[in-house]
């Protein structure tokens, strides 16, 4: 199949109100797109029914399946019932409704979390299904292994052009700032922007601060995204991420640096690390001739007055 053109195309985006679901909107307005979305109240996409019957009433061309139930560690070993559950719902109904009622072209968003725990790094999208599973969080992982292979699947039995891209630790605008369910980037964001509020001496970070860990800005990803609904059809995923990773100690110097807290940074080593190390390859979306442009330190000093201006 050769290049796809979603200029003129009516483009669902599932999880439009989440971080990624929303980039992607956003990206897809220099498309000529004709994005089209339905709230929670209007949707539930874990309902079967109700996502054949709206999907049917909407006929999207392109679908970009970015709903997810999504969140830390501590959400995921809290709630594994619902992670599961709830995700392969959500992809199951989404992707079945699309091959019934002749979607043109789908993109199932993924999670890094889906490759072995100890998985050779920088993680090449073959690693998937070689190992274990980071415990942690692996309800989430299995369901979205799930959606990779029920996409792969449709392909193979339908001959629909149904596509799956992993992105790795994704931050920016729309970022979840609760700390309760929130990933290490917004949560140390908040912790340093409230520590300095209050004129704290020091602000505390989970364990060892040796772990190390990629990020991505959030419209990085979603150009990525809408880079590969154009240019790639085939049965692999593709991993979406910058190809460069930072201890979280470099990464929580870094938030202190952007936030303006000059205070002292002390480590709770009763707290999990999780993996080691989480790098993976991006030599094959370069190959298909994407990189991201939004650095490190930039993408953080937006990300933070973003925080500052709606969720602080």
């Amino acid at each position: 199949m050769g290049a796809y053109s979603l200029s003129g195309k009516r483009v669902w985006v599932a999880g439009h109100r989440g971080m990624v679901g929303s980039a992607i909107a956003r990206r897809l307005e220099r498309e000529g797109s004709e994005v089209v979305v339905a709230s929670r109240a209007e949707l539930d996409l874990k309902n079967q029914a109700q996502v054949a019957a709206w999907v049917e009433k909407t006929k999207p061309q392109a679908v970009f399946l970015a709903a997810a139930k999504v969140g830390g560690i501590l959400a995921n070993d809290s709630y594994p019932a619902d992670f599961l559950y709830d995700n392969l719902m959500i992809e199951a109904n989404v992707i079945e409704a699309s091959f019934r009622t002749g979607v043109e072209k789908l993109l199932f968003l993924g999670s890094s979390c889906i490759y072995p725990k100890f998985a050779e790094q920088p993680i090449v999208e073959d690693s998937l299904l070689t190992g274990a599973l980071e415990p942690t969080n692996e309800w989430y992982a299995v369901a979205k292994i799930a959606g990779i292979k029920l996409a792969q699947a449709y392909r193979k039995q339908h001959g629909c052009d149904f596509i799956a891209a992993m992105p790795t630790n994704l931050y920016g605008p729309g970022d979840n700032f609760n700390l309760s369910s929130s990933h290490v980037m917004p949560a140390l964001i908040r912790k340093a922007h409230e520590a300095k509020l209050r004129g704290d001496k020091e602000i505390v970070m989970w364990g060892t601060g040796t772990p190390r860990r990629e990020f991505l800005h959030v419209d990085d990803c979603a150009d990525a995204c809408v880079h590969l609904m154009k240019a790639y059809s085939n049965f692999g995923h593709v991993n979406v991420g910058s190809g460069e990773d930072i201890t979280i100690m470099e990464l929580t110097q870094l938030v202190c640096e952007v936030v303006g807290f000059e205070g002292a940074l002390v480590h709770d080593l009763t707290k999990p690390d999780g993996t080691p190390r989480k790098l993976m390859s991006a030599d094959k979306i370069r190959g298909l001739g994407w990189k991201p442009s939004i650095g490190l330190r930039d993408g953080l000093a937006a990300t933070y007055e973003w925080f500052k201006a709606h969720a602080a």
